[in-house]
């Protein structure tokens, strides 16, 4: 009776607008959507389906759509009868830039079992999809259907064979102990806790017996990524590593479709049993973790050389050939600066370790993404130059701190690691890139080797004296070099000054001064032996810290800073100049259309950056080469750690800046060049393609 009165009540609602037939279709933007039902039901079950007509070159998606994309979605309304679950017809993987799709190319019948239980079959029914090409297009509609029900069904004979055709491509439901209709059987699933990959094996039973691996889709995308597994054929035995979404917790079980390409099976809750990390091999790279730890031991040595480093590593020379640094204790001196860099790597690893477990995704130089870090680093380096130019008297405490004393020289250790952050060198990039993915002892590993080289150099120095004993005998030479060295440092404050004005904008310019003014300040009043003078200086400096650090905070969450490289005046310059910022659906479009695209990944707190940039970038015999292949040229600003440019650097296996990306006409894998760039490197390009 209840369904009765559902059926009259929707068939007066749809019969009362007049508009029956316009309902029974949709449409929208390169999609048409109609009913695959029979003209008429009968009183059992029957399976009927949405037909979605997709333009040529487009897909909409499957279950699981992959890194991007979305499932369609069907609300049903009212029916009067029982309406089953979707049956999803096996998908395809849809590349996309370095995104993986899962989905259907071209036209899919999406598939409903529906059970009728009055004289009609009424149903209504609200639905929303995405359609895509490079860009992609939301679509809604609402549909309605109005069939009589009789002793028999009557389908059209081209309805009925379309069903047919998509109704076969759907995955049969199979228990995991049922596997006499397959050639195979899965023997296993397995993932480390701490790794990044999970291991489906399937046992084929014949190991001389030529076999063709089926095709495996995992289900649940918030776990697994749809991009395509690793298959390893050894005997009867498939291996296929999966690579897991990055933070993702392992759950209990999961599920697959499998396809011999004839027909396909769904598998689901697999449990998942706990396994050893797996070999040491960083992920897309291929490359073993000895080979990686040596890249990591040579980026480390060169950091030595690199702009970012040499102030700090001033205040060690100055204590190596002052009159101590003839002590027997120089050794000592050395290890416990290796210590010191040692430490800082290792906790700089762990941290990145533990956000990543949380699902973070932060990379090489993420502490000078905070402006409060960044204003924390000038006041440091301004308190330093000064001492160095011999104008307070806390300087030279500071430097006896930092050069000579033994706690300083440990300091100086995390100091040097502290300020490197903003280099990345020649083989970094690489080992940087794996340590994102390997399990965590091989990350630790890769930080620890990065240590190992930027302490090595100053090490041999102190274990050998007769690579010192070259070096002038102590004098006023070392005064006047003292303060040269000075200049290095002031040079370091005014590019944190403008990192923190891409940070939290103008006003970073006008905090950052007003402290160091405040601090000078500071000091004179301190040397004026007035009463309360060192009290009104100190309440001086702690009023300032607070005041200036939490204006940087306050102006940083605020999204007041210009580093993402959306501020207006900061994209009409891009635009200028020609270069557009990181948009990943324009990049897809000009790749769509065969222009060549070349991605500056940079960050304004990166000197090695800043270095290619100025020098070879921007340089006219480069910009004249871009302009005369009609390349497409984006900076991908990670100064203030956009989450969409973190993402692209992910998918490119690297977590550091400078990272450059060029993609020739007509292709989607890209060409990574080094991180030191030449002009010669990007002609190389050009020539290649001729």
């Amino acid at each position: 009776m209840i369904g009765i009165v559902v059926a009259v009540f929707l068939w007066a609602l749809t019969c009362g607008s007049g508009a029956v037939a316009a309902q029974e279709t949709a449409q929208g933007d390169h999609v048409q959507v109609r009913w695959l039902a029979p003209e008429q039901f009968e009183s059992g079950r029957e399976t009927i389906g949405f037909y979605f007509e997709v333009d040529p070159g487009w897909h909409v998606y499957w279950r699981n759509a992959g890194d991007s994309g979305a499932a369609p979605r069907f609300d049903f309304v009212a029916a009067s009868g029982e309406v089953g679950d979707i049956q999803w017809p096996l998908p395809v993987r849809l590349p996309i830039e370095h995104l993986t799709n899962l989905g259907y190319e071209g036209n899919v019948v999406y598939l409903f079992p529906v059970t009728p239980d009055a004289s009609r079959m009424e149903i209504v029914v609200n639905l929303e999809w995405l359609v895509c090409k490079v860009d992609c297009i939301p679509g809604y509609g609402s549909m309605s259907l109005s069939r009589p029900v009789a002793d028999a069904v009557q389908w059209s004979p081209g309805e009925r064979a379309l069903r047919d055709r998509f109704a076969a491509r759907v995955p049969q439901p199979l228990a995991v102990q049922d596997s006499s209709s397959m050639s195979w059987r899965v023997a296993g699933v397995s993932a480390a806790p701490e790794g990044d990959s999970l291991q489906l094996v399937i046992d084929t039973g014949d190991a001389e017996a030529e076999f063709s691996p089926p095709e495996v889709f995992p289900l649940d995308g918030g776990f697994l990524t749809a991009k395509a597994p690793q298959v390893e054929k050894t005997g009867d035995v498939v291996r296929y590593t999966f690579q897991r979404v990055p933070g993702a917790v392992v759950p209990p079980s999961t599920g697959f479709v499998i396809s011999d390409g004839s027909s396909a099976w769904q598998l689901d809750e697999l449990e998942i049993q706990a396994a050893a990390a797996s070999e040491p091999l960083a992920s897309g790279s291929g490359q073993p973790l000895w080979l990686l730890l040596l890249a990591a031991i040579a980026g480390g040595a060169i950091l030595n050389l690199m702009p970012c480093v040499f102030p700090v590593l001033s205040i060690k020379l100055l204590g190596l050939v002052g009159p101590q640094g003839e002590a027997s204790g120089r050794l000592q001196e050395g290890l416990r600066y290796a210590a010191g860099v040692l430490v800082t790597f290792a906790a700089l690893g762990a941290l990145l370790l533990i956000l990543r477990a949380g699902g973070a995704a932060i990379g090489w130089g993420f502490q000078l993404q905070s402006a409060p870090v960044v204003l924390g680093l000038i006041l440091l380096f301004w308190v330093m130059a000064l001492s160095f130019s011999g104008l307070y008297e806390f300087g030279h405490h500071l430097m006896n701190l930092a050069g000579r004393s033994r706690g300083g020289a440990f300091a100086t250790g995390v100091l040097a690691v502290f300020v490197a952050a903003p280099c990345t060198g020649p083989f970094m990039g690489a080992a940087l890139g794996a340590a994102t993915l390997l399990p965590a002892y091989g990350a630790m590993a890769i930080f620890l080797g990065l240590g190992v080289g930027l302490a090595l150099p100053f090490v041999l120095l102190c274990a050998f004296p007769a690579l010192l004993n070259r070096l002038p005998a102590p004098g006023q030479w070392m005064e006047t070099l003292r303060q040269l060295l000075a200049f290095p440092l002031y040079a370091t404050v005014i590019w944190l000054l403008w990192v923190l004005g891409r940070l939290v904008g103008e006003s970073g310019w006008l905090i950052g001064t007003l402290l160091m003014l405040a601090v000078v300040f500071a000091f004179w009043l301190g040397r004026h032996g007035f009463r309360g003078s060192r009290w009104i200086a100190w309440g001086l400096v702690l009023a300032a810290l607070v005041a200036s650090f939490g204006a940087a905070h306050r102006l940083q969450a605020s999204g007041s800073g210009s580093g993402s490289g959306q501020g207006a005046q900061g994209a009409a310059a891009q635009s200028a100049a020609g270069w557009r910022p990181y948009d990943r659906n324009a990049i897809g479009q000009a790749l769509a259309r065969g222009q060549g695209v070349f991605i500056d990944y940079t960050a304004a707190w990166c000197i090695t950056c800043q270095v290619n940039k100025k020098l070879v970038l921007e340089s006219e015999g480069v910009e004249a080469l871009f302009r005369a292949h009609d390349v497409y040229l984006v900076r991908a600003d990670w100064t203030d750690q956009d989450p969409e440019i973190t993402r692209a650097l992910a998918e490119l296996g690297r977590n550091s800046v400078p990272v450059y990306a060029w993609y020739a006409p007509g292709e989607r894998t890209p060409v990574l060049l080094p991180q030191i760039l030449q002009a010669d490197m990007i002609e190389a390009l050009f020539a290649a393609g001729k």
